[in-house]
């Protein structure tokens, strides 16, 4: 894999990672839109790593928060807040676990990259997020997280393993159908995504373990290349919803979905 190819998929990755236009789905596309063979999936996995700590690193204080959750679950602290919301995270995180480890163990995953696919499930969510923030209220915060909010949001974030759906665009549009301001969703999508990206990473580090030498240090190469990337655009995006709305993403969903289904 050649180091242009590398650029070209840290940056992708960093970039959509965390708008809610489909990271998955953007690097599918690379082998079709360009003359490299496909990254594959271990690739895929490795820039995944790379963002999760982008947003380990700019959400060090939730992270650190929930840290103290997970203790206080144990019995080794005394901030039920905390404990609440680790809890609720844990919750938010099964739904994707358990169909992930279906796809895995079925050998679904593979029949997944398809440009069709992609294209038709950018245009259908991107329609839904449109919806959600149009007509969502603003009135939830974080520290607000129910269970049922967690798990309605898990289930989004579980559909999202089929490319074109977008991670981040299926959990901020269900906290935001679930009344939870964009900022506030934004936050809640990022950390939902913790706990499930590190299990991708581990059974990807599994993999690597066994991989060829030059795979391995590939992959490292495409990690840390996103994780700069990636702190960028979730520093801009934060911003961004600040004082904005999530429309231009939608458009660009859907004007990059009919594109695909036309010339494909």
């Amino acid at each position: 894999m050649t180091f242009i190819q590398l650029v070209i998929i840290a940056v992708v990755q960093g970039i959509t990672e965390f708008l809610p236009i489909s990271s998955s789905g953007h690097l599918i596309l690379i082998p079709f839109l360009t003359d490299f063979p496909d990254q594959g999936p271990l690739i895929d996995v490795a820039v995944h790593v790379g963002s999760l700590m982008a947003i380990i690193i700019y959400f060090w204080r939730d992270v650190f928060g929930l840290a103290r959750g997970g203790f206080a679950t144990i019995g080794l602290g005394k901030d039920p807040l905390q404990r609440r919301l680790f809890l609720w995270v844990v919750a938010g995180t099964i739904p994707a676990v358990a169909l992930g480890l279906f796809l895995k163990l079925g050998g679904y995953l593979d029949g997944f990259r398809s440009t069709d696919l992609v294209a038709t499930n950018l245009i259908i969510f991107g329609v839904l997020l449109g919806i959600a923030d149009r007509f969502g209220r603003q009135q939830k915060r974080f520290e607000d997280l129910t269970l049922r909010d967690a798990i309605l949001v898990g289930i989004a974030q579980a559909m999202a393993l089929i490319p074109g759906t977008s991670r981040s665009g299926a959990t901020m549009t269900a906290a935001r159908a679930l009344g939870y301001d964009r900022v506030e969703a934004a936050r809640f999508s990022f950390l939902l995504a913790i706990p499930a990206v590190a299990g991708a990473g581990l059974l990807a580090v599994l993999e690597l373990a066994e991989a060829s030498s030059q795979m391995q240090l590939d992959a490292l190469i495409a990690g840390a290349m996103t994780f700069v990337a990636a702190f960028a655009t979730m520093a801009f995006l934060m911003k961004f919803l600040q004082r904005a709305s999530m429309l231009v993403f939608v458009l660009y969903r859907i004007a990059l979905g009919c594109a695909l289904l036309y010339f494909f």
